[in-house]
């Protein structure tokens, strides 16, 4: 079910031309779907995981399981922590999670008080292979970031938020 509020972008579009307010960014005149925020940020995040697989390879990890890796190194301690921080498929997820366990880089732990519970945490080879893992990323990063200043890297960042605050 649908917010009361909720209006299909699609349910009427003959009249989005008139509907455009003075402090809307795009406009019927001017845009571009090509080259708006949306696809832009796509290709980005494209670029970056391919370059991140690059990367990763000669660990013999994907950006996909390292994106899980410092999820957890990062405090999350749930498949559905990781899940909701990443917007990942639980089933996808569990396949993921059973290939990182098989690696030696993560394990599943009983809760003790609720054995229906597992928790996931890092192994001391997962510890132990994390800080490179992360400086690669890091690389990877900075790479995509350079020609910026750290001011608007630090200022790009803060867009993205309130992009992600409005959604």
């Amino acid at each position: 079910l649908l917010p009361r509020q909720y209006n299909d972008p699609m349910s009427n579009i003959s009249s989005m031309s008139t509907n455009v307010s003075a402090t809307d960014i795009y406009d019927t005149k001017t845009f571009e779907p090509a080259r708006c925020v949306g696809p832009l940020i796509s290709r980005v995040r494209v670029a970056l995981l391919e370059s991140l697989d690059r990367a990763l390879s000669p660990l013999n990890v994907t950006s996909a399981q390292y994106v899980i890796l410092s999820t957890l190194a990062s405090g999350a301690d749930s498949a559905s922590q990781i899940c909701r921080g990443i917007s990942y498929d639980a089933g996808a997820m569990t396949r993921m999670i059973d290939r990182l366990e098989q690696r030696g880089l993560l394990k599943r732990v009983r809760v003790a008080d609720d054995r229906r519970t597992m928790k996931l945490q890092l192994t001391d080879e997962g510890k132990a292979l994390y800080p490179e893992m992360r400086a690669l990323a890091m690389e990877v990063i900075n790479g995509l970031l350079r020609g910026f200043t750290k001011a608007e890297a630090r200022q790009l960042e803060d867009f993205l938020k309130r992009m992600l605050e409005n959604a």
